[in-house]
């Protein structure tokens, strides 16, 4: 078999392209022009004997192949970076890294308490967190930007990416507001919610479309008065007396120490899932087996923090 030998030079351009998402992007970042990339990537695909790139609509993505050759080349620039440091006199120990997408309408709160056992972890871990909506995170992890995609609903099988759902969990839905709204509107929940002040997620999110359902199926109209991408936002709106506001049951407590406001009610009948998404049928990689293991068997488990 005839001994295959790579261009480095190539290999690093190809590395810049799959890493910056464009050729125009990489080009920038290496001070090249878009053509001298495009033909340094032709001259690796022949030496490769195979196409590392197809066309999907505008987008240029990486092939089977060419997802195995950014695997290595990642790593071998990597450790390239690494001695560096090394060289320079800074020691980069032995630390992993892990890359996290987070969809946008994550609640912060309950992102902080599924990653929190990376930290925890005896080994030193890199978390690098990255938040987006989730069909750009998706993008992301199919060129291996992203080790895992933090998300609220599964990806969807239209979709042509190669990855899959690991769920996490459910929780139930809990009604928050400030003091006084509490004291007018536990009593009689959830009709009490007819007329109230409500504070939403935007429209078109899996939460948004099972709280109006909900709300359908219980005759209750309230009041919407105003709309969040940012559910963190939408709690500080909640805690300045604006509306009632919503949150996973599974994080009740540390929404009650954050924000200083009541619990109105809570309902199991609304279940918000959570979900890793990872190009892997098995995950391998530790700090995300800490982050499943941890989710399955205490945050989700059993309600989560309800009182």
């Amino acid at each position: 078999m005839q001994n295959l030998k790579l261009n480095l030079k190539h290999l690093r351009y190809f590395w810049s392209v799959v890493s910056h998402g464009t050729i125009a992007r990489a080009a920038e970042s290496l001070y090249l022009t878009p053509q001298t990339i495009s033909g340094q990537l032709r001259e690796l695909e022949q030496q490769v004997g195979a196409k590392l790139f197809k066309r999907e609509g505008r987008q240029l993505v990486p092939t089977e192949t060419g997802h195995m050759v950014f695997s290595y080349a990642d790593e071998m620039f990597r450790l390239g970076l690494e001695l560096q440091d090394v060289l320079a006199g800074r020691t980069p120990g032995n630390a992993i890294t892990v890359k996290v997408g987070i969809a946008q309408v994550v609640p912060k709160l309950l992102t902080y308490r599924v990653l929190e056992p990376v930290l925890q972890l005896q080994e030193t871990v890199g978390l690098v967190c990255h938040e987006a909506p989730l069909v750009d995170l998706l993008a992301d992890l199919s060129v291996h930007k992203l080790d895992v995609v933090l998300a609220d609903s599964p990806v969807s099988p239209a979709l042509n990416i190669r990855a899959y759902n690991h769920p996490l969990g459910e929780s139930g839905i809990t009604f928050f507001g400030i003091a006084e709204q509490a004291a007018t509107l536990a009593a009689d929940f959830p009709n009490s919610l007819d007329g109230a002040p409500m504070l939403m997620p935007s429209g078109g999110s899996t939460l948004r479309r099972s709280l109006e359902n909900w709300f359908d199926g219980h005759g209750i109209q309230p009041v919407v008065v105003a709309e969040f991408d940012d559910r963190a936002l939408m709690k500080a709106f909640g805690e300045r007396g604006t509306g009632v506001f919503t949150s996973p049951t599974a994080v009740e407590q540390d929404v009650l120490s954050k924000y200083g406001v009541e619990v109105i009610g809570r309902t199991d009948e609304i279940a918000e899932r959570f979900y890793i998404i990872s190009p892997e049928r098995r995950i391998k990689h530790p700090a995300v087996t800490a982050i499943t293991r941890a989710a399955r068997s205490e945050l989700f488990a059993a309600g989560g923090d309800a009182a």
